[in-house]
């Protein structure tokens, strides 16, 4: 339409001139056909420059900035470069987003079942990485420039106190689940007690408990348990209580009312929830050999692959096979107390003798090597060099604290212990 309008004017233009100029000369044929000529090119060049500044001072828009999310469900032994080169994502850049800064580093321990999203451009190029590594915690990596940026975002946490009560019919986990309360919080209050209570052994139908533990809410919605504030146990008739508590050092752990320490030297079981198939007898009639040989330990049966716990803290001096005992670890703990467990099918990697290990670490697992009738673990415990039996053997205990920190531990567990005596009662708890 512009070039219609141009063209119109430049005519009409030209035409004035082409009649004034008549007026002083005689028309000829040739000259007017020669002045046409010069007319149409003047019109095609004014054409011509009008469209190129046109295209020159209004370019075409760009077409709209592409990118796509490739989202990937973490799997069982992947990790962040695997999951790199199944996306096709440069290691150059995850390179770049793991040493940003100690944040960035946070990006390597993925876990499975969690989500990582991958936002590319149209050429597939890293803009940016989201990795959700909990519902209140969440990782981000947005490029800037050459570089990366790499954030973690957090979500507030509303800690609320509930409790719950049981009775034991069948056994601590069966009972605890009916109860309604997580595998975590089960296996903590098992932690708890294990230097009382022999959890494989010594439960009774008729024990119960009592335990005040936190729930954790996100956004209004509750996405795991936290710690257990409070606990009570009854078993065979004794009453055992528990309540947490923090020093001044930041250091946390459970106490009896009175202030007095539950964590013992040595655990009472080298495993959680086992049963014991052979007891502590210096008479016993060997199941494989037929002769009486004295049986200086105390076997507990599981399925192999079981995780076996060294009981107290100490040394690893010796870690191989022994004659009958197959696959053995054997502790000291200072230089009067050793422990000795047999019959494992592998040992904890990255453990050597010479090691150092704390209560509670995982040192092997169940199995049946050398002469044993089936899965099981054999446990010995020795004081000064002779065998005892470990169910029964007077064990040290740790000691009490100290006066001056007595008055703060009144104070903290109080609230604690009163939230336990209305959950006994009957009461729900619901309180933040």
């Amino acid at each position: 339409m512009k070039n219609r309008i141009l063209k119109t004017a430049l005519l009409s233009t030209c035409t004035v001139v082409a009649a004034s100029a008549s007026y002083g000369l005689i028309p000829h044929k040739n000259f007017e056909d020669s002045r046409k000529q010069e007319q149409e090119r003047l019109i095609s060049s004014k054409i011509n420059q009008y469209t190129n500044y046109a295209s020159t001072a209004t370019p075409p828009p760009k077409q709209a900035a592409f990118s796509q999310d490739l989202e990937h469900t973490v799997k069982s032994g992947e990790n962040l470069s695997s999951i790199f080169s199944e996306l096709n994502l440069s290691r150059e850049d995850l390179h770049k987003i793991i040493h940003t800064n100690s944040t960035g580093k946070q990006f390597a321990d993925v876990i499975p079942g969690q989500d990582v999203v991958a936002t590319v451009d149209a050429e597939g190029n890293l803009e940016q990485l989201t990795y959700a590594k909990n519902p209140f915690e969440t990782l981000v990596a947005t490029r800037i420039d050459d570089g990366f940026d790499v954030k973690l975002f957090s979500k507030k946490i509303d800690y609320q106190a509930t409790s719950a009560k049981a009775t034991i019919h069948s056994s601590l986990f069966e009972d605890g689940i009916k109860a309604g309360l997580s595998e975590k919080i089960i296996l903590k209050l098992a932690d708890i007690f294990a230097w009382d209570i022999d959890f494989a052994l010594n439960l009774q139908d008729g024990d119960e408990f009592t335990v005040v533990y936190e729930k954790l809410f996100v956004d209004g919605k509750e996405f795991d348990t936290g710690e257990i504030l409070s606990v009570e146990f009854i078993n065979q008739g004794k009453t055992y209580s528990a309540v947490r508590f923090e020093d001044n050092q930041g250091h946390t752990g459970y106490y009896t009312p009175d202030g007095n320490g539950l964590r013992k030297a040595f655990l009472q079981t080298p495993m959680d929830f086992a049963k014991i198939s052979s007891h502590f007898n210096l008479h016993r009639k060997h199941p494989i050999l037929n002769t009486i040989r004295a049986h200086k330990g105390v076997d507990y049966s599981a399925a192999i692959g079981t995780p076996v716990k060294t009981t107290g803290d100490g040394k690893i001096v010796f870690q191989g096979i022994r004659n009958g005992y197959g696959n053995v670890v054997e502790i000291e703990h200072g230089q009067k107390y050793s422990t000795l467990y047999a019959h494992l099918s592998s040992f904890k990697s990255g453990h050597k003798i010479g090691n150092k290990v704390k209560q509670g670490e995982v040192i092997g697992y169940v199995g049946k090597t050398g002469l044993a009738t089936g899965p099981h673990l054999h446990y010995e415990f020795r004081i000064a060099g002779q065998h005892v039996n470990p169910l029964s053997a007077k064990l040290p205990r740790s000691l009490p604290m100290d006066k001056a920190l007595m008055a703060k531990f009144k104070t903290q567990t109080q609230p604690l212990l009163t939230q336990l005596q209305k959950a006994k009662g009957g009461e729900l708890l619901a309180k933040n």
